[in-house]
C-alpha cells in the first residue's frame, strides 16, 4: 500500500517553510491602515453553527465550489510562492487583535475555496477576495481568477506590540484540508494536526480529507492574548463545528472544542489526530543513507493511560505498512513528541532539534478506545509518514454523534511525570565482546534518565523487567552509563527471533517492587 494519503500535508510543510520566521526582526512597525472589502452582516453564533453542521449532517453531501482547475495548476510551487500576501490588508493589522490575520492564495495544491468571517458581536461578515490583497508577479496565473475567487488558508501573525516584526512572523497557520501546526515552543514549524482522520491505512479504502469550508474569527477585546477561531468542516462522511481557543504563550495552546456528525459509516475515525514525519534516527540507520546523522520531526509517541501508565513508544520506519493499537479507557494524554534536542544530532540549518512536540490532553470522559499508531515507509523527508490518533472502541456508524472537547500543547516536551524517561535506544549485533558472535541475535540498549533513578541509594542497581511478544531473550544487564550525569542508566539485553514479523518488546526499571521508569515499547522488525 502506498502512503499517498496521509501525505498531503508534505507541501503544506514545504510552504509555510517558505514563510520561514525571521526572529531576529526586533521592531514591530504598524501599517497603515487598509480597510478589507466586507460583505454584509448576518448573524452568527457557536450554538448556530453547529445547529448547521447538524442539518448539514442530515443531507447529501455537496461538494464546495471549485474554480477553474486549468489555472490552478498553473499556480505550482513556484508561482505560489511568488505570491505573498500584502501585510497592510491584514485583519486587525490596527488592531484591536494584538495578532493580525493574513491569508494564503489558492494553488494547485491548495485548489477548494474557503471562505473568511469577522465576527463582531453575534454578526458576521465575509472577507471578500481580492488580488489586490497579494503581491505578485505581473504575469502571474493567480492574475486569471475570478474577482471572488477566496482564500486557501490563514495565519495568525506575532503581536503587533512585541518585539518581534509580526510583518514577518507568524505563530499558526491553517492550510489545507483541516490541516493546521504552530511554532511551538521553539519557533519552529514541525508536526501538524488536523480535525480528524478518516480511513487511514483501511485496505481496499481510499482515505477521505474533509476540508475546512468556512473560517470565522473572533474579534478580540484590545490587549488581550487569546485568539478565537470557529470552523465549518464538511466531507462526505461527516459534517462538524469546531471552536478554537489559542493562547501565544511561551508556548502554544488551544482549547478545541467539536460537535462532529457521520453521514456515512466509517471504518476508521481517527478523532485528535496528528500527522509527522520519520525518516531515520541513530537508532537504525543504512550506512551512508543521508550525510545527516538523523532526520524527523518527531521521534516517539508518548502515552499516559488511564490507568496512569507512562509510555514510551520510539518511531519506526518500517518495511511496510504498520498500525499499532494501544487500548485504553479515558486517556489522560497522548502525543507525537521530539525528545532529542541536540543540534549536533542532526546537523542541519532547517532545525529538527526546534520542532514542537504535540500534546493532546482529553478534558471529561473519552470513553473505550485506542491510540493508534500509523507507521509508513518513506525514502525522504518531505513525507509525512506517521499518524497518531485516538480511535473510539463503539463502530462509527452513520448519524453517530461526537462531541469532542481537549487541549494540545504545542511544546517543548510533553508534561513530565514522577518516572525516568527513555532517551535513547541503540540496536547492535548481540552476544558478547571478544565472542564470536551469533548469527539472528539482536542487542538492545535502553537510556533512561531522572525521576527516582537520580534517588537511588548507593550501590543499588535497578532491575530490568523485559518482555517479549516472541522470541526468546537473554544477556540481560543494568549498568549506570559511564558520564557522571546522576540517574542516568541503561538495560541491555539480547533477542533472538526467526522470521521477519515485527517482534513486539516492553522494558521498565524497578527496584524493590518500586517502579523508576516509563515503560518503553518498541516494535522490532527483523531483517
Amino acid at each position: 500500500m502506498k502512503a499517498k494519503s496521509i501525505r498531503k500535508a508534505m507541501y503544506i510543510k514545504t510552504i509555510l517553510g517558505y514563510f520561514a520566521l525571521n526572529i531576529l526582526s526586533l521592531f514591530a512597525v504598524d501599517p497603515p491602515a487598509s480597510p478589507l472589502n466586507k460583505g454584509p452582516a448576518s448573524p452568527f453564533s457557536f450554538d448556530l453553527l453547529k445547529k448547521e453542521a447538524s442539518t448539514l449532517a442530515k443531507q447529501p453531501y455537496s461538494a464546495p465550489r471549485t474554480l477553474s482547475s486549468e489555472v490552478l495548476e498553473q499556480i505550482d510551487y513556484d508561482a505560489h510562492g511568488k505570491i505573498r500576501f500584502k501585510t497592510d490588508h491584514a485583519l486587525w493589522a490596527q488592531g484591536p487583535g494584538e495578532f493580525p490575520v493574513t491569508f494564503f492564495h489558492l494553488g494547485r495544491y491548495f485548489q477548494t475555496p474557503v471562505r473568511m468571517y469577522e465576527v463582531i458581536g453575534a454578526e458576521a461578515r465575509e472577507i471578500r477576495y481580492d488580488v489586490s490583497y497579494f503581491d505578485m508577479p505581473k504575469d502571474s496565473p493567480a492574475r486569471k481568477l475570478s474577482a471572488d475567487s477566496g482564500f486557501a488558508g490563514f495565519r495568525f501573525q506575532e503581536q503587533r506590540t512585541g518585539s518581534l516584526d509580526w510583518q514577518k512572523n507568524d505563530w499558526v497557520a491553517f492550510l489545507g484540508a483541516s490541516y493546521f501546526r504552530t511554532i511551538g515552543e521553539l519557533y519552529q514549524y514541525g508536526l501538524s494536526a488536523r480535525a480528524l482522520a478518516i480511513n487511514v491505512a483501511v485496505p481496499g479504502k481510499n482515505e477521505e480529507f474533509p476540508i475546512f469550508t468556512r473560517f470565522y474569527f473572533e474579534t478580540p477585546a484590545p490587549g488581550e492574548k487569546t485568539v478565537v477561531v470557529y470552523a465549518l468542516l464538511e466531507g462526505p462522511s461527516v459534517a462538524g463545528a469546531y471552536r478554537f481557543e489559542m493562547t501565544r504563550a511561551a508556548a502554544v495552546v488551544m482549547n478545541v472544542e467539536a460537535d462532529v456528525h457521520l453521514r456515512q459509516d466509517v471504518e476508521r475515525l481517527g478523532l485528535a489526530p496528528l500527522t509527522s514525519m520519520y525518516w531515520f534516527s541513530e537508532t537504525a540507520k543504512p550506512t551512508a543513507l543521508d550525510w545527516r546523522p538523523e532526520v524527523h520531526d518527531s521521534d516517539g509517541l508518548a502515552l499516559w493511560t488511564g490507568t496512569g501508565e507512562r509510555a514510551w513508544r520510539p518511531l519506526n520506519n518500517p518495511p511496510r505498512v504498520i498500525t499499532s493499537s494501544f487500548m485504553d479507557n479515558n486517556p489522560r494524554g497522548f502525543g507525537l513528541s521530539q525528545r532529542d534536542r541536540v543540534f549536533d544530532h542532526y546537523l542541519d540549518g532547517v532545525y529538527y532539534d526546534r520542532r514542537p512536540t504535540l500534546w493532546i490532553e482529553p478534558q471529561g470522559e473519552w470513553g473505550k478506545g485506542s491510540v493508534q499508531l500509523i507507521e509508513i515507509p518513506t525514502n525522504d523527508e518531505i513525507h509525512d509518514n506517521i499518524v497518531a490518533m485516538w480511535v473510539p472502541e463503539a463502530p462509527a456508524k452513520t448519524g453517530s454523534y461526537y462531541k469532542l472537547r481537549y487541549k494540545m500543547h504545542w511544546v517543548k516536551d510533553e508534561p513530565a511525570g514522577p518516572l525516568a524517561r527513555c532517551v535513547a535506544l541503540r540496536l547492535g549485533n548481540g552476544g558478547q565482546a571478544g565472542t564470536q558472535r551469533p548469527e539472528g541475535v539482536r542487542k538492545f540498549v535502553i537510556e533512561f534518565m531522572g525521576g527516582p533513578l537520580s534517588a537511588l541509594p548507593d550501590g543499588a542497581i535497578p532491575e530490568a523487567v523485559v518482555s517479549a511478544g516472541r522470541g526468546k531473550l537473554s544477556n540481560f544487564r543494568v549498568e549506570a552509563v559511564p558520564d557522571d550525569v546522576p540517574g542516568h542508566w541503561r538495560a541491555y539485553f539480547d533477542l533472538a527471533a526467526d522470521g521477519t514479523d515485527p517482534v513486539e518488546l516492553r522494558c521498565f526499571l524497578r527496584h524493590e517492587k518500586q517502579v523508576l521508569s516509563e515503560t518503553w515499547l518498541y516494535q522490532y522488525h527483523p531483517m
